[in-house]
């Protein structure tokens, strides 16, 4: 475990895999760097990068400075690209992949391309009021310390069937998954939001957008309408896959990227 300061004193721990350019990894809700499938993902996409797989604050070893605000976040991620040489690629998981997107959107001159997977924005204004009362409900919830009735909640919720909810409680993470709970109020008003569309429109930096095919239908379409408005942005749909993905999936898509430019720097020289 290796350890720095973000810029209002939040200690953030992370762990460093591979060589090669480097790689921020940013995970969605209720997930840490040492949690097995993040281990397993990141280990995966070493094998083109140098990954910074990190515990975003209030998760795992990281500290947790109040008041939150996703302006932290970046700041977290600032302080990441920083430590990796100044500037990096970005592979953003769930709402990991709004913190990466964002991060092309306001500092485009310190990463050098994005990888979105299933960015979760809520798709319409209806969709949107229902997600305001399931985050007061949450908030509620995490305010009177029930917190792992706000992680069930939270599952149900986004869609999990509640029989799967209730029966992550006889999981050995559960009690894991019960101390991040916190954070889900910090991934909520990450996510509460429409796309930022007439903003994208303006991004600078080469975006890749992934969905999964059995991800949420408005997941799909809020992917593809992203990719359709940021200027010489990709779009896949993974036959097969769900909001769940496996960083040995993806790699493929990095692999050809990385390619990609080392023909372009060729042919500039």
């Amino acid at each position: 475990m290796q350890t720095l300061r973000s810029q209002d004193g939040t200690t953030l721990a992370y762990d460093v895999y591979g060589s090669g350019p480097p790689l921020i990894y940013i995970t969605g809700a209720t997930c840490f760097r040492k949690f097995f499938p993040i281990v397993k993902d990141a280990k995966a996409l070493a094998q083109a990068f140098t990954v910074y797989s990190y515990d975003r604050r209030g998760r795992g070893d990281s500290s947790d400075t109040q008041p939150y605000t996703p302006l932290r976040e970046l700041e977290d991620l600032l302080a990441l690209i920083e430590r990796a040489g100044g500037k990096a690629h970005i592979y953003g998981h769930s709402s990991g992949a709004v913190l990466a997107l964002e991060a092309a959107l306001q500092f485009p001159q310190f990463v050098d391309h994005v990888v979105l997977y299933d960015p979760p924005y809520v798709y319409n204004s209806t969709e949107q009021a229902d997600y305001r009362l399931l985050q007061k409900q949450i908030e509620s919830l995490l305010a009177n310390g029930k917190h792992g009735q706000a992680i069930s909640t939270f599952l149900s919720g986004i869609g999990v069937p509640k029989i799967f909810a209730w029966l992550m409680r006889l999981m050995p993470g559960w009690k894991t998954m019960v101390k991040l709970a916190p954070t889900l109020a910090y991934d909520l008003e990450l996510t509460a939001e429409l796309p930022p569309i007439e903003r994208a429109a303006q991004c600078s930096v080469p975006i890749h957008v992934l969905v999964g095919a059995k991800s949420p239908l408005g997941i799909r379409k809020i992917g593809q309408a992203l990719a359709e408005t940021i200027p010489n942005a990709t779009f896949a749909q993974l036959a097969g896959k769900g909001h769940m993905i496996d960083g040995a999936d993806l790699l493929p898509f990095f692999k050809n990227y990385l390619s990609k430019l080392e023909s372009a720097s060729v042919a500039t020289t």
